[in-house]
């Protein structure tokens, strides 16, 4: 997955620069769930398990229409988090593709590769013959365009919150019909933010700790994004939620700022020096002066867990929360 940060970061940044007019929440051209009914020989009804109705039709987070005619019995997933929903949801037997860069769960690095997220194999893809195409928030647009101008039902993701994320669950369990098992995932997700909304409610405003977060050299986020979320959900002020969106660092504000506690992606690598990132964060001029690390409250986290937006995102919130406030959260 190393691999995948130093090529995601900067396309994020560059995404969210170009403003994500369009990364809108994906929602359902339908309700996210429908129930069908048994009719019994009294001419009662009992319900039954949660079904989806085909055709179906849903709108992805670019504003196209995605038509799913059947149930997909030959799903290709160009993106990690996107591929860890579906291994989630039960659909194993049914993933005949995924990215260079998925390695999750287990199963997934057997799975036939379609090359890179940003611009996949289109060849490697439309040789599997799939009948859904499932891209994340690094799948460019016109490559996503040139795959639906070959028929292919695609449908692309661009979270940008917890509940898009949560929301792609369902519409993706909604499309594979894996409705109930969409919303006990997504059940389980909204129990670990609870558990740590609970576990710092207390907390005052003057008692909240400042948060600064690097997940790339010379990389941080702002507001509009879910890594900002996360901090704010664990109780913390995040240094530079008054910026929005991923962007570059400046070693004198975050001086200034004073962070409590400093998080970073553990296991990142400088691509220029070799240099681990956590040896960067504290061998820059003047940052020994910082709290954070003053205190040895420099933490790494899983980057996997912490950046793709997918069913373990909330474990990366878990993570994050401990970090923070390991007296609260356990």
């Amino acid at each position: 997955m190393k691999r995948f940060w130093k090529l995601a970061i900067p396309l994020v940044a560059a995404v969210s620069l170009i403003g994500c007019a369009n990364s809108q929440t994906a929602q359902p051209s339908e309700n996210a769930t429908q129930q069908q009914t048994d009719t019994n020989q009294s001419g009662g009804s009992q319900p039954a398990a949660t079904e989806t109705v085909y055709p179906l039709t849903v709108t992805d987070a670019t504003g196209k229409e995605v038509k799913i005619p059947k149930a997909p019995q030959r799903i290709v997933s160009t993106s990690p988090a996107e591929t860890e929903i579906l291994f989630a949801l039960g659909l194993d037997q049914q993933i005949v593709g995924v990215s260079d860069f998925d390695d999750y769960p287990e199963a997934a690095k057997a799975k036939p590769k379609v090359g890179g997220v940003v611009k996949p194999n289109e060849e490697a893809i439309l040789s599997q013959s799939p009948d859904l195409v499932i891209g994340g928030i690094s799948m460019e647009k016109p490559v996503a365009e040139k795959l639906k101008s070959l028929g292919m039902p695609v449908y692309v993701t661009q979270p940008k919150t917890l509940d898009d994320i949560m929301n792609n669950i369902v519409v993706i369990g909604k499309m594979t019909n894996r409705q109930q098992q969409a919303e006990q995932l997504v059940a389980g997700m909204k129990q670990d933010i609870a558990r740590v909304q609970d576990a710092v409610k207390g907390l005052k405003p003057e008692g909240k700790k400042k948060v600064y977060l690097e997940f790339s050299p010379g990389w941080t986020v702002g507001k509009g994004e879910y890594l900002d979320e996360l901090i704010t959900l664990a109780g913390a002020t995040n240094i530079a939620s008054d910026t929005v969106g991923w962007n570059p660092i400046s070693e004198e504000k975050i001086v200034k700022d004073d962070p409590d506690v400093i998080l970073y992606a553990d296991g990142i690598t400088d691509n220029k020096t070799g240099k681990k990132l956590e040896d960067i964060i504290k061998n820059r001029s003047g940052w020994d002066q910082i709290k954070a690390i003053r205190d040895g409250q420099i933490f790494g986290m899983d980057q996997d867990t912490l950046s793709r937006p997918g069913p373990r995102i909330t474990q990366g919130l878990i993570q994050v929360a401990k970090a923070i406030y390991p007296d609260l959260v356990k």
